[in-house]
């Protein structure tokens, strides 16, 4: 029975370019809930704020999510075209 590798592993030309874009944008995910966190450390009552319908708390939390679901989308994207691109 092989239990090898399923594919040829070669070199990923692209790989600076994916780490470089991974970083930056775990620093703007990181920033975004440092916010939220700051902003519950200091103020708390703010996140009892009625927005559409829901408490800031709630609206930020779901926001959150959107974000890192839409952040991995993008980062997929740019990171098959740049090796598509740069693994040729």
């Amino acid at each position: 029975m092989g239990h090898g590798p399923a594919v040829k592993l070669g070199k990923d030309y692209a790989s600076g370019y994916k780490t470089k874009l991974g970083i930056s944008m775990f620093i703007v995910y990181t920033l975004v809930y440092a916010i939220f966190v700051g902003v519950n450390i200091t103020n708390p009552a703010a996140m009892e704020t009625i927005v559409m319908g829901q408490t800031l708390a709630v609206v930020y939390g779901f926001g959150l999510i959107f974000l890192a679901f839409v952040m991995a989308i993008v980062y997929n994207h740019f990171c098959t075209a740049a090796e598509k691109r740069l693994n040729k």
